[in-house]
């Protein structure tokens, strides 16, 4: 991931504004380490931090078409930028970067080719014949974006919001799959899926087309010139992420450049289910695997630099980035700058927990619908912020634009949790790579239960976050939440904790804003409380003081023990709803 920042039509040309933006650029210099760039025209400010996965050597920002008249910076991959080159005969590119074709598709086809690009992607394009400017966020949000305004008539752009919420009068979150234009002087929504209007599709489930969507966008995320791996939990998501990239790798371009062992990462508390599921996993597949082990001190030190780098107080998002954030330090340690994850698949076949509830199939795919659309305040956010504070970027199969669309447009029917017909969470993913003759898996990792967070971590990571945050936070603190923090008033000490950092690095109102609140379970929507009258009574955002009891109490090496001998429902329990938005350590599965 890179760092992107634009100040446009700021009336200041001065070598002191010039200096400014350099400064606050620099702010961003975790997300691109690898090299910086400033492009200015009369009081149009384009500046880059770069972090170099295609073409290391050329590609720096920012990126010009043939006469530089057009001019972009831009966060992001764009994996099919070779057939686009193809379309573009008549262009001249300067580099190799994926990247490259922004500015040519620009001149070929204006303000309306976004939708060509396949890929995740923040950009600013500036057309310096006339001082337009267009701006773009990726479908679903998987890169961070901000945008901000300044007194003076000026529109601010920037990948995280400490590169623009000290100068800016008012800022927000850029919502994805819009585009804003300059010469329409406001957004308009570029992605239009057929699933975004909520309408309940009928296509019957065919596991072979469900597999193959899946496999080309695993194959299509190894574009890559510098090493990589794939972050590995053995939950159901990354261990297929793993098993799709080690039976694709042999025959890419990467596999030439670095070999054809996989490398797989995992981390976790000692002796977490996580860990032990990941190396069997590993030892299946024949990764290289590395496991790192963290203290639940260890997290609660990181604690104030996680939520500097994530900018929320959301209580389930930053439990689930400290560790993220952590590994994600290890990582780059190796000389590793790219990783493939699993974020998306929880909400696109409603894997969390609280979905066996689900009265009706109508109101499953409205929820998975809902979910999809906030992932950007949640796990993308979560997996994108956590691993470019250290300058390594997350790519993410599971949120590739044709993928979603095959699956979402399944009958919601087959998705929904039904014991009677044997059918636990996401069993249309698991059911597409249960593969008698050619297994991708073994039987026991493809139909493991979706680990929750104090599952898969232990119980003292939580347990350790809340008794951190009361030894912080008085009873007679919590008394004057409301008026403290009137919006989004914390209703934990870990939560007013959380709030209280937050506002030291980010005291303006438009930046608690930013954050969602309201109650939730796992990051629901609030119909979906009215699926448990229970729920609605829950202190804890994570969901963990539902009742019932999680059947992953056993040993995932062991091949009988698989959830799809007993459901939940089955055990005459509510399961007990213990995650946090995302599976396992709510960062890899």
């Amino acid at each position: 991931m890179c760092g992107i920042l634009a100040v446009l039509g700021c009336s200041d040309e001065s070598q002191s504004k010039r200096v400014r933006v350099l400064e606050l650029s620099r702010r961003l210099k975790h997300r691109g380490p690898d090299w910086s760039g400033i492009y200015q025209h009369d009081d149009f400010y384009l500046a880059h931090q770069r972090l170099a996965i295609i073409d290391p050597a050329s590609g720096d920002q920012p990126l010009f078409n043939e006469d530089s008249t057009v001019a972009v910076t831009v966060n992001g991959e764009i994996y099919n930028h070779e057939e686009l080159r193809k379309q573009l005969p008549n262009h001249q590119f300067r580099t190799g970067s994926d990247c490259d074709v922004i500015a040519h598709l620009y001149e070929e086809y204006g303000e309306d080719f976004v939708d060509m690009l396949d890929g995740m992607f923040s950009f600013v394009l500036l057309d310096t014949r006339d001082n337009s400017y267009i701006v773009a966020r990726d479908a679903i949000g998987i890169t961070s974006l901000y945008i901000g305004w300044g007194l003076d008539g000026s529109v601010w752009i920037s990948s995280e919001m400490k590169g623009l919420n000290d100068d800016c009068e008012h800022f927000k979150c850029f919502p994805p799959g819009h585009l804003y234009s300059s010469k329409e002087g406001g957004f308009r929504r570029w992605y239009n899926p057929p699933w975004y209007s909520e309408a309940i599709p009928s296509t019957p489930f065919d596991p072979l087309v469900l597999r193959k969507a899946f496999e080309d966008a695993v194959i299509k995320r190894l574009m890559t010139d510098v090493p990589f791996g794939v972050l590995l939990s053995g939950g159901l998501d990354s261990s297929l992420v793993a098993a799709v990239t080690q039976r694709h790798l042999a025959g890419t371009k990467a596999a030439k450049q670095w070999g054809s062992q996989l490398h797989s990462f995992c981390v976790g508390l000692e002796g977490s289910p996580d860990l032990k599921a990941a190396k069997v996993v590993a030892n299946y597949l024949g990764t290289v695997h590395h496991e790192f082990h963290f203290t639940v001190q260890d997290g609660i030190d990181a604690i104030e630099d996680v939520i500097y780098h994530i900018e929320t107080y959301d209580v389930t998002t930053i439990r689930a980035s400290t560790p993220m954030f952590l590994m994600s330090r290890k990582i780059k340690s190796l000389g590793v700058k790219m990783v493939l994850s699993g974020e998306g698949s929880d909400e696109i076949f409603g894997g969390y927990l609280y979905f066996h509830e689900a009265p009706n199939k109508e109101e499953f795919h409205r929820e998975t619908c809902h979910k999809i659309k906030a992932l950007h305040q949640y796990d993308c956010l979560r997996a994108n912020k956590s691993t470019s504070a250290w300058g390594l970027e997350a790519r993410v199969p599971f949120l590739d634009k044709a993928f979603i669309k095959v699956a979402m447009d399944i009958d919601p029917e087959w998705k929904m949790i039904n014991p009677d017909l044997g059918r636990i969470e996401k069993w249309v993913l698991r059911k597409a790579f249960d593969d008698e003759e050619n297994p991708y898996l073994p039987k026991h990792i493809l139909y493991r239960q979706k680990e929750q967070f104090s599952d898969g971590v232990g119980y003292s990571w939580i347990d350790g976050l809340k008794q951190h945050a009361a030894e912080h936070v008085t009873d007679k603190m919590m008394l004057n939440a409301e008026y403290i923090f009137p919006h989004n008033t914390p209703t934990t000490k870990e939560g007013y904790y959380y709030r209280m950092i937050f506002e030291r690095f980010f005291p303006q109102n438009p930046a608690r804003l930013t954050v969602p609140g309201g109650a939730s379970v796992a990051c629901s929507t609030a119909k979906a409380l009215e699926w448990d009258a229970e729920w609605s009574n829950n202190p804890d955002p994570s969901g963990r003081a539902a009742l019932g009891v999680h059947v992953s109490a056993y040993d995932p090496a062991e091949p009988s023990a698989t959830f799809s001998k007993v459901p939940p429902k089955v055990i005459n329990k509510k399961p007990r709803i213990v995650e946090v938005g995302t599976p396992g350590l709510a960062i890899m599965s």
